[in-house]
């Protein structure tokens, strides 16, 4: 069986160089478009990888509006592909604004078959090698997943995987402790998924979101007419979760008389609604989170010993991000990858200064602060790759390219000269006393390091 060929878009309105082109290159599939609208009917229907594209074609066949708008158009549909633009003689202009829109490469006319022939040959094989790229970086992904859903590559992490899928056939109760945004329902989900009771429902409920008034209908559900407003009879969270995983997280938020009832349900394994006297048995597993010291809760009398040891049959601890070498960048290009394809499909990757920055910054919110600094770089990046400066990493635009002594010292200089015209708002001969310099000195830096008062 003959090997397919790779299809190649011609998107050009001459009748003449349409023929000609279409048999310029016997190593491709080549489709040709006249116009806007059968371009981007093409790119839909056959997904070339390389497009050459003329940039003057109808209605404005002796300008550009309508080339721009298809390769913009091709840009957000279809990023990965690959754009060749052609531009009339001394158009550079044009040419490099369309490179800056995102085309691949551009040639002049009058046409030289062999010279882009070869741009075209270029074009496919580095859109080869980036689909390759992105295959082993989603393999590599899944080879970092653990318990079906988490991704990690720190030995910690894995550690804590492990111990749940050991615990998840049991009907243990499981406590998971760490800081907040370190993955807690994550892993819950996983241990319920990892578990028998993996065809039952995982119900989650956060006891600190619930006002204390409210969080016993919430769990034990109530019965019609047991307070003003029940009008129906509700199940708790408890009962909805009979046959499979209940999901307790902030734990240590539970009031003190909800806790004795929460421990007659894991002592007895059944449950009284609101309003009601029947006992009703219910087989529900608990797993419980919280970032609170409950060792220390249960000392002041705000923690039930006798619940803590119910609820804390395992218990696992979460390290934070900070504690998880290599997890930050990992975590960020995963989060990069399903944001750019919901959001920004023009974005790529990082810069290299921002994955410094990933990895040198300490996340005090774990992985919630990652996820939503990844979210709104994403979201303002203007380029294909994100800047240390589009997380807003404090610091992130000067430490983290500082190579040797020199370029650390300039780094440094530029940092307090600018906080100096901060605060002097922009006044020379104030900023130089701040600084403790003279003011030839500091025209001289300023003219260095080609800054503004």
């Amino acid at each position: 069986m003959p090997e397919e060929k790779p299809k190649l878009l011609i998107v050009e309105d001459d009748a003449g160089l349409q023929a000609q082109l279409k048999w310029a290159y016997p190593d491709f599939d080549v489709i040709i478009a006249g116009d806007r609208a059968s371009a981007l009917a093409a790119l839909r229907a056959e997904e070339p990888p390389v497009v050459t594209l003329d940039l003057g074609l109808p209605p404005d066949p002796d300008g550009t509006s309508e080339g721009f708008a298809v390769l913009d158009e091709i840009m957000a549909i279809k990023p990965d592909t690959k754009v060749i633009v052609a531009s009339g003689h001394g158009a550079r202009e044009s040419a490099l604004q369309a490179i800056a829109r995102g085309a691949y490469d551009f040639y002049q006319k009058p046409l030289d078959i062999d010279s882009i022939g070869l741009i075209v040959r270029r074009a496919w094989q580095l859109f080869q090698i980036e689909a390759e790229n992105r295959r082993l970086a989603a393999s590599a992904g899944d080879e970092h997943k653990v318990l079906g859903r988490m991704l990690t590559a720190a030995p910690e992490m894995v550690r804590v995987a492990r111990t749940i899928e050991r615990v998840a056939n049991t009907n243990v109760s499981v406590m998971l402790l760490g800081a907040s945004g370190t993955g807690k329902e994550l892993l819950a989900r996983g241990l319920h998924e990892a578990s028998d009771r993996a065809k039952g429902a995982f119900v989650a409920i956060n006891c600190a979101a619930i006002p204390e008034n409210l969080l016993e209908s919430e769990l034990f559900g109530h019965e019609k007419g047991a307070f003003t407003g029940a009008v129906k009879t509700t199940e708790g969270k408890i009962e909805m979760a009979d046959g499979g995983t209940l999901f307790l997280d902030e734990v240590g938020d539970i009031p003190l008389p909800l806790q004795v009832k929460l421990l007659r349900f894991l002592q007895e394994r059944v449950i009284e609604r609101i309003g009601g006297r029947t006992s009703i048995p219910v087989n529900t597993r608990i797993v419980c989170a919280t970032h609170q010291n409950l060792e220390a809760m249960i000392a002041d009398g705000r923690f039930r010993e006798d619940l803590y040891y119910r609820l804390a049959e395992i218990v696992v601890k979460i390290p934070s991000l900070a504690d998880r070498p290599g997890d930050p960048t990992l975590l960020a290009k995963a989060f990069l990858t399903r944001f750019a394809r919901e959001m920004n499909p023009q974005v790529k990757g990082f810069a290299p200064d921002a994955l410094a920055a990933i990895d040198s910054w300490a996340w005090p919110g774990n992985v919630r602060e990652l996820e939503n600094r990844v979210k709104r770089a994403v979201i303002m990046a203007d380029g294909k790759l994100v800047g240390a400066a589009d997380l807003d990493l404090p610091g992130s635009g000067d430490e983290v390219s500082a190579l040797n002594l020199k370029s650390a010292r300039e780094l440094s200089d530029r940092k307090m000269i600018r906080h100096a015209l901060a605060r002097s708002e922009g006044n020379i001969s104030s900023t130089a006393k701040l600084l403790g310099i003279s003011r030839p000195t500091l025209y001289d830096l300023l003219k260095q390091y080609d800054l503004q008062a």
